[in-house]
């Protein structure tokens, strides 16, 4: 498995949004579980969005934005489909 990690904002995100801790971090181990085995990507949701950047859904109108660096899965933001999309467009 891939190991996984997560920043101050994100964690910003989880406490603004009320999501389970729980439930997210299960998430995480599924997305990292998953990572490199491209037949389960489409199982746990997880789709690439920009070069580098990606995405895991959380339930139907949550998602987890997440990085792959060195080896690793940097999850960094957690919001709707437009959140996503905004933090995208202004990270850059």
């Amino acid at each position: 498995m891939t190991s996984f990690d997560s920043t101050a904002r994100f964690r910003a995100c989880l406490k603004k949004e009320r999501l389970d801790r729980q439930v997210v971090f299960a998430t995480m181990q599924l997305a990292a579980a998953a990572w490199g085995q491209s037949h389960l990507h489409s199982g746990r949701g997880i789709r690439r969005l920009t070069a580098g950047a990606y995405e895991c859904r959380l339930d139907r109108g949550t998602r987890l934005l997440f990085f792959s660096e060195s080896g690793r899965l940097l999850f960094d933001f957690a919001g709707n489909h437009d959140q996503v999309q905004a933090y995208l467009k202004n990270r850059r």
